[in-house]
């Protein structure tokens, strides 16, 4: 039985202190593997939908780190913080310091899923760490303007009253409709996760979010596909050549994550593999967990 372990890092920000919650799986310091560290999506989720990629230390005895991010999950909330408060490099900042708490920042692996890819990349191509040794993008866009263009093929394929009735709530601001809320979820049974029932670790991320939605709504907005919060029109695409260590790219043709978001870390990161995988959306690990 793998020894699991709980804790929290103090991460202090403009002078004031949060905590920031982790979980290990294994033994970071005793285990001859590297550790990996596991940066979970949203933003605003928590790790609980990643809990599956413990299988990695059951087959292989690689030491994990889940950790939640601050404003979400088990970590520090925020809802009073102002809009500017929440950007990449606070989370980069808060990466860096549990890395740190924990001994590990001079050699560790890093996995990204969705936006935690995004942060993972950005992490690597604009702190070029000596200590990440491998790195894996899985689901993740390299420029938001690229994922908007892909989500909105996927949602042109919906009835065209639809379309029209969805664009008009996220003109209106009425994104909280109904009628809205009923088509975006199954905009995401589709392209999300089309797992029946939705696996519980999913549901305790998602309820974590609905809970606390301040990160999701001022850095994302109201939906995956109506990007209208502070990380419309991020990209890293001129910094991915910084980007040194051999790295991993995951994805999926029925993902929200669509190919031509995705090109652009295959084209511009030196050491890289790509693979696709056929027969998941944007939770491969829960899809197809064996590949």
């Amino acid at each position: 039985m793998a020894t699991r372990t709980t804790g929290s890092a103090d991460f202090v920000v403009e002078g004031q202190t949060y905590q920031t919650w982790y979980k290990i799986i294994g033994d970071i310091k005793a285990e001859a593997r590297r550790p990996l560290v596991i940066v979970h999506g949203g933003p605003g989720m928590s790790h609980d939908y990643l809990l599956p990629n413990t299988l990695l230390h059951e087959r292989a005895r690689i030491p994990i780190v889940f950790y939640d991010q601050i404003g979400g999950g088990r970590s520090t909330h925020r809802p009073d913080a102002p809009k500017d408060f929440w950007s990449p490099d606070l989370f980069m900042d808060e990466l860096d310091n549990l890395l740190k708490h924990l001994g590990i920042y001079d050699d560790f692996d890093l996995l990204g899923q969705s936006w935690g890819g995004m942060l993972g990349a950005q992490y690597a191509a604009s702190r070029t760490p000596k200590g990440l040794k491998r790195l894996i993008i899985a689901n993740s866009p390299a420029s938001m303007d690229l994922c908007e263009s892909g989500m909105n093929t996927l949602l042109e394929k919906f009835p065209a009253e639809v379309v029209q009735m969805m664009r008009k709530h996220e003109a209106d601001g009425t994104t909280r409709e109904q009628e809205y809320q009923i088509w975006m979820k199954k905009f995401y049974r589709k392209h999300i996760c089309n797992m029946d029932p939705i696996p519980e670790v999913v549901v305790n991320s998602m309820k974590a979010m609905e809970s606390e939605p301040t990160v999701y709504r001022t850095m994302q907005g109201p939906s995956e596909f109506a990007v209208t919060g502070t990380l419309k029109g991020w990209t890293i695409i001129d910094i991915l050549h910084n980007i040194s260590c051999p790295t991993l790219l995951l994805s999926a043709p029925l993902d929200e994550i669509q190919e031509l978001a995705v090109l652009p870390f295959f084209l511009k990161i030196p050491k890289i593999k790509w693979v696709e995988l056929q027969n998941s959306t944007h939770l491969a690990h829960l899809e197809e967990p064996d590949k």
